[in-house]
């Protein structure tokens, strides 16, 4: 198990909460309006935004070392979570503390331009994902290590999407950092390129500091995690080693 003494901190989340407002419809008649306005006067009758609360009071210490496993059924607020702690959602209320830089993967095909090939994509999304690098010689062995071939210069519309996610897993497995979170990124991969990226992946995640591993795959969860929390109702109501979460989860469901 990782250290978790105050110097091996990587992330703290305190009292986490984030609600969305989201779009509100209501197919009311003017008697229904009435009504509404005599029950709750204090009410705005006419808002077109509703409170949707996604996490809730949420608190996590993660430490390097750390490979935590992420489960929930979907719309429990896992990639929430992610963006959250990766700095792209603001909180309602709470504090994300980070040390370190984060590396967040939410989506493979984020900043593809379809009518690039392949290999200009490639350079940009490097650009994208690695802004500290002045250097891009890991460029050429990720593209390699695709072995997409003759098909890096056609552009990436043509691709298949176990083409495409052959490009954007053999980029996003370049290089290791302080905290990293990947959500579903081994979607849309063919089998034999599956096996292959997860080697490298596992590489990768061995030699960061913490990770965040969002599947709904427990065998993924069992092979890469020695930790695993499963959210509920936008909490964590467990947090402990992967099998006993898998465990846990399957009662849940």
């Amino acid at each position: 198990m990782p250290s978790t003494t105050t110097s091996n901190l990587v992330a703290k989340i305190n009292q986490l909460s984030l609600v969305f407002q989201t779009p509100l419809y209501r197919n009311w008649t003017l008697r229904d309006a009435f009504i509404h306005t005599a029950k709750h006067p204090l009410e705005v009758l006419l808002s077109d935004k509703n409170r949707l609360p996604v996490l809730n009071k949420l608190n996590l210490e993660i430490y390097k070392g750390d490979r935590i496993g992420l489960l929930g059924v979907n719309g429990v607020g896992k990639t929430t979570l992610c963006r959250a702690i990766a700095g792209i959602y603001t909180p309602t209320s709470g504090k994300v503390s980070i040390q370190g830089k984060v590396r967040a993967i939410f989506d493979t095909a984020a900043g593809i331009y379809p009518e690039l090939t392949g290999r200009e994509n490639a350079y940009l999304l490097a650009k994208f994902m690695y802004p500290e690098e002045s250097k891009m010689d890991f460029l050429e062995e990720a593209l390699e290590f695709t072995e997409l071939n003759d098909f890096l210069d056609t552009p990436f519309k043509n691709y298949s999407n176990g083409m495409q996610a052959r490009l954007c897993l053999s980029l996003i497995s370049c290089k290791p950092c302080d905290l990293l979170i990947l959500d579903e990124v081994f979607d849309g991969a063919d089998q034999f390129f599956r096996e292959k990226i997860s080697a490298r992946v596992l590489k990768m995640i061995e030699q960061s500091g913490a990770v965040i591993f969002v599947s709904h795959s427990n065998e993924q969860i069992l092979r890469v995690c020695n930790r695993a929390i499963v959210l509920k109702d936008g909490s964590i109501s467990f947090d402990g080693k992967p099998k006993d979460a898998v465990n846990y989860y399957s009662k849940l469901l």
